[in-house]
């Protein structure tokens, strides 16, 4: 649980890297959108210094009753998709 303190000290540290958003791009706890009800919406953070990134969620795991592995190609690849956006 986080609390209201902590958000607006991530929030005003620019700690916030990722959150959940629904489909108007609004951050929502709601699921489909919020995997796990998330408070605040918050799926990933980094650290002060910006050199430690921790990501929660596991989006691709989502559905009724099912929080386990699923076959198949579930990659997200946060880090090349990063590099891509900014050789742009």
């Amino acid at each position: 649980m986080v609390s209201e303190k902590m958000v607006k000290d991530l929030i005003s540290n620019g700690q916030i890297a990722f959150q959940y958003v629904d489909s108007h791009n609004k951050p929502t706890t709601e699921a489909p959108y919020n995997t796990n009800g998330s408070e605040y919406a918050i799926e990933g953070i980094i650290s002060p210094d910006g050199l430690i990134l921790g990501k929660m969620g596991h989006s691709e795991r989502y559905e009724k009753n099912l929080f386990k592995n699923i076959y198949g190609e579930k990659k997200q690849n946060i880090f090349e998709n990063a590099v891509n956006y900014f050789k742009k």
